[in-house]
């Protein structure tokens, strides 16, 4: 099916933050496009409105664009196959509905919402717990099926409620070739009668879904394995609409699931555990509580990609960091794996190290300055640009650049006195005060000289300079990190650093 223009679609809904999971499917359509120089289409499934959360779309928009991988075509880039929102589409999708039941693959359900509550109670069995509407139980509702023409023109007449089921033929079997499970046998009677279009004359995913690949031309439709009972209806819908030639090449990805294996990864996972699973922060408008975002905790979009690709896929090679490029040219749906992939909060903080180290100061710079901006820090570009390569491999989150710089900027609130205390004695005391007194003297101010300096009242005080640069260490910066010691004083200035050692001194002795 490559021999026509590649179109694929990442359709969300608007309903809140953009989990991982979908971002993945986002990047899959992405890289499949790019691979074979195809369009990678946003569509907005809003046919819910009662679960449309205001912000959410332009979100989704925004969650993409920090990925690296924006649409060729949606709401927010018009193309040829508009509009992108389905809410904007409606009208389309109740002519299909109707020319379905036409011709005898639809019918309409008068059922009211007690009375298919009592169907549920009716057929309950210790076999079947769940009745769902059916083959079995359609024969005994009400619908156009049972009702006669009559008395169906009169309910619509009146305009009774209504909804448009698919009429589930008896026990058929549907193929459906997928490209990464291969072929997948469904027996309809395991699939209930779908409502197609809602009473509010809104469609629900099923037929909107099937509509809207063909009105785009969708080449190839990707999804989660979430959706895959409900193939066997899509399958049939575009047989029925007499577009069966037409129906994309289909692949239904593993699920991301819970870090130990057991379930599908969700929030509340992510609120357990301490992790995010949204690509962006999202505050909820209604709750107006903010869950985090892998953003907005630290994560380079490079790194967050190159993880989520591997989140189930791979190249063959044991290699693990790709850039975006190299991913495109790489992909392929076969190599995806069928079964779900762990998530592993570590080996997602790993990535972003790595990538951290391999950026180099140049792309780094803005992203830490935003770091260092948030917490206060007015720092000029040549400083940060100077700091970045001296502490980048300290780093796991882009947040981190602020625990390892902060020092450099300003005094450390508190120091790790207790640290010191055990091995601190008079000694060490009086050579670090006499040494500061050396070092107002000294006029050019740079690691080299500073450690020189260090080095020979060591020397003269007949004092192990391992034993002492602990303590300076400390001092200087409040903990056991940083670089090199004499590397902080040169750039912390000759002012901050007697004063630090000053004030270092006597909260030890404090201690």
């Amino acid at each position: 099916m490559l021999d026509k223009q590649i179109r694929v679609r990442f359709a969300p809904s608007p309903t809140g933050g953009l989990h991982l999971g979908g971002v993945r499917t986002a990047l899959y359509n992405y890289l499949f496009a790019k691979k074979h120089g195809g369009k990678f289409i946003l569509r907005i499934e809003d046919t819910d409105q009662g679960r449309y959360v205001e912000g959410a779309e332009q979100y989704i928009i925004d969650c993409l664009a920090w990925c690296g991988i924006s649409p060729d075509e949606g709401p927010h880039k018009e193309g040829d196959y508009g509009p992108y929102r389905q809410s904007e589409r409606k009208e389309s999708y109740r002519q299909y509905a109707e020319t379905l039941i036409e011709q005898g693959f639809a019918y309409y359900a008068f059922d009211t919402p007690e009375e298919l509550e009592a169907m549920r109670e009716s057929f309950k069995t210790p076999e079947n717990p769940s009745p769902q509407y059916n083959a079995d139980v359609r024969s005994q509702m009400k619908n156009s099926l049972t009702l006669s023409k009559e008395e169906v023109e009169k309910l619509l007449s009146e305009n009774i409620p209504y909804v448009i089921r698919i009429k589930m033929p008896e026990s058929r079997d549907v193929i459906l070739n997928d490209m990464i499970r291969g072929e997948v046998v469904f027996n309809t009677t395991q699939v209930d009668d779908k409502v197609l279009l809602k009473a509010d004359g809104m469609p629900t995913y099923h037929l909107a879904v099937v509509v809207d690949d063909h009105a785009m031309k969708i080449s190839h439709a990707f999804r989660g394995e979430e959706w895959l009972p409900s193939a066997p209806v899509h399958a049939l819908l575009w047989e029925y609409l007499g577009w069966k030639d037409e129906m994309p090449q289909w692949a239904h990805f593993p699920l991301i699931l819970k870090p130990d294996g057991k379930g599908k990864l969700s929030k509340r996972d992510g609120d357990r555990l301490g992790f995010p699973v949204f690509a962006m922060d999202w505050t909820d408008p209604k709750s107006a509580e903010t869950a985090i975002g892998f953003k907005e905790m630290g994560f380079m979009p490079e790194a967050f990609i190159n993880m989520l690709a591997l989140l189930g896929w791979n190249d063959g090679s044991s290699e693990e960091i790709f850039d975006l490029e190299t991913l495109a040219s790489l992909f392929s749906i076969e190599r995806i794996h069928k079964g779900g992939a762990k998530f592993d909060f570590e080996k997602a903080k790993w990535f972003n190290a790595e990538w951290i180290k391999k950026s180099s100061t140049e792309h780094l710079l803005p992203l830490v300055k935003e770091v260092l901006e948030k917490k206060n820090i007015a720092a000029t570009n040549e400083k940060i640009a100077q700091l970045i390569p001296m502490v980048k491999e300290r780093c796991q989150l882009l947040n981190e650049f602020y625990v390892h710089t902060s020092y450099f900027f300003n005094d450390p609130e508190n120091i790790d006195a207790l640290a010191v205390k055990p091995k601190w004695d008079d000694t060490k005391k009086s050579f670090l005060s006499d040494w500061i007194k050396s070092l107002q003297n000294e006029i050019d101010w740079n690691a080299s000289t500073i450690e020189e300096s260090f080095k020979k009242a060591t020397v003269e005080k007949q004092i192990k300079a391992g034993d002492i640069q602990f303590p300076l260490r400390i001092m200087l910066v409040g903990g056991k990190f940083g670089p090199p010691v004499f590397e902080i004083a040169a750039i912390i200035g000759k002012e901050a650093t007697l004063r630090r050692i000053e004030k270092g001194i006597s909260l030890i002795e404090n201690a």
